[in-house]
């Protein structure tokens, strides 16, 4: 069905990347240069996924002609399967990637990660997920820029925020939304006895900055303090903490990871566009549901996942129920399995 949908919509894309280019051919099109730049990111991506499905074609073509001539040449059968199983693999993924219906899945993506109720245990488990996504990302190749920490009292850390970039980015990373538990005997604990941790996990769109929304210096108030992490004395001198506050939203950003004011309001800002965004569009899914009668939940919510370490070892996601016992693996950044399993139940559709 996916492949079906797949072959379908390269045509629709070839159409596009057509008006881009013509567009693009504009005299004035570089006068606006956010809008612009916003255009030939769409077409760069558009010719690479239609360049992307052109080859598999090719691949699938050479195949069949290999396969006639293989009746009479035996020897081409283990190449033959051998390239079978490089374009079955090849496929998966593009299958996966078309089946991403909203034109924000292809964008980077901004990861927040915030630690719940429990104090240092929970701290320590929100630390262990910042490097699960940070490992993930360096072994599927993407840049993963850590934009902000608050470091913990004892131990670990209370949030974080991470920029993925990196193709399709926001649409894998989506499977990541909501409420991660633990479950394991606790290191911080004299006893040793077993404590549950919850974690919080918002996955944003990267924003375009004056072309998905338009910020002014009167839609926001500016704070500036000292920051309280670690950092050295520079850092604890001067007032280079930024916390931005959306005034018509009321949502606060604040960023003291850097050592310049100036860096911290840019990462507060790139961060804040972002989670606008994302108001926006869970705003619409709001309205898409109420029209369709259905109850969307807000808040935390309960768990998606569930990581046990003891009695057992488990990893477990509740909605698709795919799990695997090789938890080290899983927090050492495997979780492509988890992924791919939330994406072809069809949860990551933006219609039903």
């Amino acid at each position: 069905m996916l492949l079906h949908w797949s072959i379908f919509d390269i045509a629709a894309k070839e159409e596009e990347i057509t008006g881009l280019e013509k567009e693009s051919a504009k005299p004035d099109f570089w006068a606006d240069q956010t809008k612009a730049q916003a255009v030939m990111r769409q077409l760069a991506e558009r010719k690479r996924v239609v360049g992307l499905w052109r080859k598999l074609e090719k691949k699938v073509s050479d195949l069949n002609e290999l396969v006639s001539l293989a009746a009479e040449d035996a020897s081409l059968r283990e190449e033959i399967q051998s390239e079978i199983e490089k374009v079955s693999s090849q496929l998966d993924e593009m299958e996966l990637e078309a089946a991403f219906k909203s034109k924000y899945d292809a964008r980077n993506a901004i990861l927040a990660i915030h630690a719940g109720a429990g104090g240092t245990e929970s701290q320590d488990w929100a630390q262990m997920l910042m490097r699960m996504y940070l490992r993930w990302a360096e072994r599927r190749g993407y840049k993963a820029e850590v934009l902000d920490v608050s470091p913990g009292e004892e131990a670990g850390i209370k949030s974080a925020v991470i920029n993925m970039s990196g193709d399709y980015a926001s649409g894998y990373l989506k499977s990541e939304h909501g409420v991660h538990r633990l479950v394991r005997l606790s290191p911080f604990d004299a006893d040793h006895a077993r404590h549950t941790s919850f974690v919080l996990v918002e996955v944003m769109p990267e924003a375009e900055a004056g072309v998905d929304l338009k910020i002014g210096p009167d839609d926001l108030k500016v704070d500036v303090f000292r920051s309280s992490g670690p950092g050295g004395q520079h850092m604890q001198k001067t007032s280079t903490a930024v916390r931005l506050t959306h005034l018509s939203t009321g949502l606060v950003v604040t960023c003291q990871s850097e050592r310049s004011q100036h860096q911290n309001k840019e990462i507060a800002l790139k961060i804040l566009n972002s989670r606008l965004l994302e108001l926006e569009l869970e705003r619409q899914a709001e309205e898409r549901a109420r029209l369709k009668g259905k109850r969307i939940s807000a808040g935390w919510g309960n768990q998606i996942r569930s990581y046990v370490l003891h009695p057992y070892k488990m990893v477990k996601d509740h909605r698709t129920d795919y799990q695997t016992g090789d938890t080290e693996a899983v927090l050492d950044g495997e979780l492509d399995e988890f992924i791919n399993a939330y994406l072809r139940s069809g949860l990551s559709r933006e219609e039903e």
